[in-house]
């Protein structure tokens, strides 16, 4: 049922494509010299920008439509057992990192990846599965041989069209990570490669027994300490003191609830934390006892736990002398218990400090990563993710608008939390888009533009079999436009296209896309090759 209401939205979003397609280009007439000064102006200097209003409908352009009648295959393959290892028709994509649950789209032109294609469609282990993986070039100079990553992504074949000049088109989806084994070329021709699917790990929660039962000391309240120090005037009142003493829970109480071994694991804790905050001198391995005789060489655990047992004998003191069971209260003494509460607060009850867990807890990184993108990038909206922190963290590095070796850098990284705090790391920081050749400023992150409902960046082939990776811009500066604007074979339906060159070193930055109809808002925007971007954002 879900299906059929999917391919009856697509009929529709198609339908209307069609729509643009058949209506006429329209000129808007100028009224003034400053329209056409402004036009010449964008085409010259590269600087354009959208207006405010926005009519344009972003889920047209996921369906791909350039490709034409593509058919679904309506084949689904469970996903395979991670470390199984098996043989798969490969694709090496030059500009383009595939991740598990993005799309691709393939024109597939070159007598071996047709061939690769129609044995993916046949085979027995992984029916309808290719595998790509990232064609790189350490150099500009083109006549060094490519390098390919070792790290790629299966993708299944959604939707198949044989044309007749023999090309075939496809649209796929990425499924698993897997890492390359080996390479070879059958006698067809088409490109094989050994792969083994990569196990991914399970989303990392914190463990409700380190810091539920076992709260850090800094969150307790203390009547005595936190309202005001127990040594001022107001503190040394009998009625201040309420004779509870459930807010102050002692070392001893708390430890009793602890088993032998959870025990042994807190003391470790209490030890390796307040060494690591408070490291101490040789001066302070030596212990003054009652008498008032030095011992050398005492535990630096004794140590530790000496301040909680000197502030429970102080506290008891104090009390005493508020009751007027002993002499004068002790100044002296009364701060020096401050000094050690203050000391025992720096030491965690849990075993390991909260920031400690947050920092793996994917769950609270999978928040902070989908609250990061929201303010950064605002769409498409990643809080339908968040109790899905491995989705999640693929969805975020698919559409991330950053250099394809980022990007790959993304993809290689094996466990989700460390993918999610990469990927914060990489949100707080994007700002700029320089050109990867001469390092060019070419737009700011306010500068972003959203014409996809996959996204700010998504993968588009053209009419050669060349994929790129696009990034939409409504304003770019230092780019020149070359040629005029051509309308057929268009990834934005009711755009025409031209090409777009770094006006610094003439290297291929893009395209700007120009409306082809009086209606559509934005008139124009820029699409830039991620390929083509440089690894520094900030």
């Amino acid at each position: 049922m879900d299906e059929e209401r999917i391919l009856e939205r697509e009929r529709y979003q198609i339908e209307q494509i069609r729509q643009l397609e058949l209506e006429e280009l329209q000129v808007e007439e100028v009224d003034s010299d400053d329209d056409s000064s402004s036009e010449n102006n964008y085409r010259t200097s590269g600087g354009a920008s959208a207006s405010g209003e926005f009519t344009y409908d972003t889920s047209l352009v996921a369906l791909h439509s350039y490709l034409g009648d593509v058919e679904d295959t309506h084949n689904r393959l469970a996903f395979l057992d991670g470390g199984a290892v098996l043989k798969l028709p490969m694709f090496y994509l030059e500009g383009v990192v595939l991740f598990p649950e993005a799309t691709l789209p393939l024109r597939v032109v070159q007598p071996h990846f047709i061939a690769a294609v129609e044995q993916a469609m046949t085979q027995v282990e992984a029916p309808y599965t290719i595998g790509v993986v990232r064609l790189y070039r350490d150099s500009p100079d083109y006549r060094r041989p490519p390098r390919f990553a070792i790290i790629g992504t299966t993708a299944e074949i959604r939707k198949y069209c044989r044309l007749e000049d023999g090309s075939v088109n496809v649209l796929t989806r990425g499924q698993q990570r897997f890492r390359l084994r080996r390479c070879w070329i059958d006698v067809e021709g088409a490109t094989y490669g050994e792969v083994q699917i990569i196990r991914e790990d399970s989303p990392l929660r914190t463990p409700r027994e380190a810091v539920g039962r076992l709260a850090p000391l800094l969150n307790l309240r203390s009547n005595i300490f936190q309202k005001q120090p127990l040594y001022s005037p107001r503190a040394c009142r009998l009625e201040d003191w309420d004779g509870n003493d459930s807010d102050a829970m002692s070392e001893e109480s708390f430890e009793s609830e602890l088993s032998l071994h959870e025990r042994g694991l807190h003391q470790s804790a209490l030890f390796s934390s307040y060494h690591t905050i408070h490291e101490p001198t040789s001066s302070e391995d030596e212990k003054l006892d009652p008498d008032g005789e030095v011992h050398q060489g005492s535990s630096r655990l004794d140590n530790l736990l000496g301040p909680l047992r000197e502030y429970n004998t102080g506290r008891d003191s104090a009390k005493s002398a508020l009751s007027g069971n002993s002499g004068n209260l002790s100044f002296k003494r009364m701060k020096a218990d401050k000094c050690a509460l203050d000391r025992l607060r720096e030491v965690p009850r849990a075993f390991w400090p909260n920031w400690v867990y947050h920092m793996h807890d994917s769950y609270t990184l999978a928040q902070k990563a989908a609250d990061r993108w929201k303010h950064i990038v605002k769409a498409p909206s990643m809080d339908g993710f968040v109790m899905k922190p491995d989705l999640l963290s693929f969805h975020i590095a698919s559409k991330i608008p950053v250099s394809e070796s980022l990007r790959q850098e993304l993809l290689e990284i094996d466990g989700i939390s460390y993918r999610l705090r990469r990927e914060i790391e990489l949100l707080e920081s994007f700002d700029r888009v320089r050109c990867k050749t001469c390092e060019n400023l070419i737009a700011r992150r306010s500068d972003m533009l959203v014409m996809s409902s996959d996204g700010p960046l998504g993968a588009y082939v053209n009419a050669h079999g060349y994929v790129h990776e696009v990034m939409t811009l409504h304003k770019a500066n230092g780019l020149a436009v070359i040629g005029d604007p051509v309308k057929e074979h268009s990834w934005f339906p009711g755009y025409a296209w031209s090409i777009a060159e770094c006006a610094t070193c003439g290297s291929q930055m893009g395209w700007l896309f120009t409306a082809a109809k009086k209606k559509l808002k934005p008139r124009s925007f820029w699409g830039i090759r991620s390929s083509q971007v440089a690894d520094d954002t900030r």
